[in-house]
């Protein structure tokens, strides 16, 4: 088993407003393509599985995006070092700056790990370039 971080490229295929959470508070989401960085520092393969899983108990709020949302592809970075809020943040500065705070990030500072790109990030030189280890360590 690896450890490390995860960004799962997702497609949004159309305009959605999804209930997230026990309070099924609402977000809006353009159709676009997005960006969720997260971990799995106890296992980065059983992590990204069951975000892949279609049956499961929706714990995150990633759990209630993917109801709606195909994952297109999946970015890893094999470390032990919590880095996560790091490679977030990174790619938050090569997305387009549109974001749902708080989505993502609720035991950390940052305003979100979920970033929005009006065009498929995997063609964008900066966003593949995030996860060349040099860049992020």
């Amino acid at each position: 088993m690896s450890k490390g971080i995860y960004c799962l490229v997702l497609a949004l295929r159309k305009d959605v407003k999804i209930p997230v959470g026990i309070r099924k508070k609402e977000y809006e989401f353009p159709k676009g393509f997005y960006c969720y960085v997260g971990s799995g520092m106890k296992s980065l393969e059983s992590r990204i599985h069951r975000h892949q899983s279609k049956n499961k108990k929706k714990f995150w709020n990633i759990d209630y995006f993917l109801d709606y949302a195909d994952i297109v592809a999946v970015k890893t970075i094999q470390t032990n070092k919590k880095i996560e809020c790091k490679v977030s943040n990174i790619v938050k500065s090569v997305s387009e700056d549109r974001h749902i705070k708080g989505f993502g990030s609720s035991d950390c500072k940052c305003p979100t790990h979920l970033h929005y790109f009006k065009d498929s990030p995997l063609e964008n030189d900066k966003f593949i370039s995030v996860f060349d280890l040099r860049i992020v360590k």
